[in-house]
């Protein structure tokens, strides 16, 4: 540990925990205001802006592409069906996929999730300030750098 020893060891000063604990308090703001305005989690927002812009995917498409647990899209896209939001279907290409799709509701349910999403981004840069760009390319270098893994 380069010298260091638990008695010094800085845990406020360590950057994967500082990460996580900031990724964590801005998930949680973010999904209490999708909770309080539409009754969604913070896991079918994912699913609903995934399918928005990309159309038709399975949860294994949406898994890679949003870093979730598959179990926890599974269950996100269920709740989302049931409320009618999205369908399933087979694949057609491969039938041991399941195909997600928005529907109408679906579509007019994120409309109306855009703007709140928006507003959150305008606060966080808000309270960022000058460092806003600093911030979004040293996340960009970290995500690149965790795909090589």
């Amino acid at each position: 540990m380069d010298g260091q020893t638990v008695e010094s060891f800085d845990l406020d000063g360590f950057l994967p925990y500082r990460l996580c604990v900031a990724a964590n308090h801005v998930g949680r703001e973010f999904a209490e205001r999708f909770r309080a305005a539409f009754g969604i989690s913070l896991a079918e927002w994912r699913v609903l802006a995934h399918l928005s812009q990309t159309g038709p995917v399975s949860v294994r498409e949406i898994h890679a592409a949003v870093d979730m647990d598959k179990s926890k899209i599974s269950r996100a896209a269920a709740r989302l069906e049931a409320a009618g939001h999205i369908t399933k279907q087979e694949n057609p290409r491969d039938r041991r996929l399941v195909e997600l799709t928005l529907t109408t509701e679906g579509r007019a349910l994120v409309d109306r999730l855009i703007p709140v999403a928006q507003s959150f981004q305008d606060e966080l840069t808000a309270r960022l300030g000058p460092d806003t760009q600093v911030v979004f390319d040293a996340l960009s270098r970290l995500a690149e750098s965790g795909d090589a893994t």
